[in-house]
């Protein structure tokens, strides 16, 4: 796997990949991360919209979208299964975490597709070269392949609190996973799944950067929680975008496919 790329690997090969702008923000902040893609990009970058991509069909956020959804979507954006494709944000939820997991459950090779470690705040704060141009785009004819094995549904969950098959780890903060604050979803109710586990996905992020930490690092953040890793390993959280920030930790602790629940609790936290 190629999870991971740096500003400087990024620079010097930016001509040779096809690189997504994934910004996305949660409502309460106010921001728009379209408009913000037009006024400062990564040069040759598109806008990957979240929510456009995603389940239309379902009242739940992010929810994958159907293969001929997402074949139709990623061909207009004219990348190719041959393509490396970078994946960036400026989202204070590391959203290219969330496409990064996207396009893997949709069979694009794991050594194809990654994310720029530290994203755009990285990137501007090196100095590195943004720009407004909109490069055209020239559609292709893109294939996907669900990998089904990387997605659980709600029916999942129930039967694992039961069966105890795998370990359930929850990305959202400290206080929310622990019902002390209320969700950002007034539809929702506070608290967590039972027998879940927490690890806030701030932990695994280097405050200055906002890069990965060390795998040594993020090997010990997981280590506190006393996981039984004979089990699998899979990740829930809001809305299922911050749990694919474990994800990729997780990926490059083991080198294993991330495993989410799509639902996360906007759908298991519906009052």
């Amino acid at each position: 796997m190629k999870n991971l790329v740096t500003t400087d690997w990024l620079d010097k090969n930016f001509t040779n990949v096809k690189i997504l702008d994934a910004t996305w923000h949660m409502s309460n902040t106010k921001r728009n991360s379209l408009e913000e893609y037009y006024l400062k990009h990564i040069s040759s970058s598109l806008f990957f919209d979240l929510d456009e991509t995603s389940n239309k069909d379902s009242k739940l956020p992010h929810m994958l979208p159907s293969k001929n959804s997402w074949e139709k979507s990623i061909s207009q954006l004219g990348i190719k299964n041959s393509d490396h494709v970078i994946i960036y944000d400026n989202s204070d939820v590391l959203s290219s975490c969330r496409v990064w997991y996207n396009f893997l459950y949709f069979g694009h090779s794991s050594s194809l597709v990654s994310v720029l470690d530290g994203g755009l705040k990285k990137w501007a704060k090196e100095n590195r070269d943004t720009t407004k141009i909109i490069n055209k785009i020239y559609k292709s004819e893109y294939i996907a392949k669900e990998n089904l094995t990387m997605v659980l549904n709600k029916d999942q969950i129930n039967i694992n609190i039961k069966s105890k098959k795998f370990e359930l780890i929850d990305a959202r903060s400290k206080e929310r996973f622990n019902g002390l604050h209320p969700e950002p979803r007034k539809e929702l109710r506070s608290g967590n799944i039972k027998g879940s586990k927490n690890i806030p996905f701030m932990d695994l992020i280097n405050k200055n950067d906002h890069t990965f930490k060390s795998k040594k690092e993020l090997k010990s953040v997981f280590k506190q929680l006393n996981l039984d890793l004979s089990k699998g390993l899979a990740f829930t959280c809001g809305s299922g975008v911050t749990a694919s920030i474990l994800g990729l930790a997780n990926s490059i602790i083991s080198g294993k496919n991330p495993v989410i629940y799509d639902g996360s609790w906007s759908e298991y936290g519906l009052k």
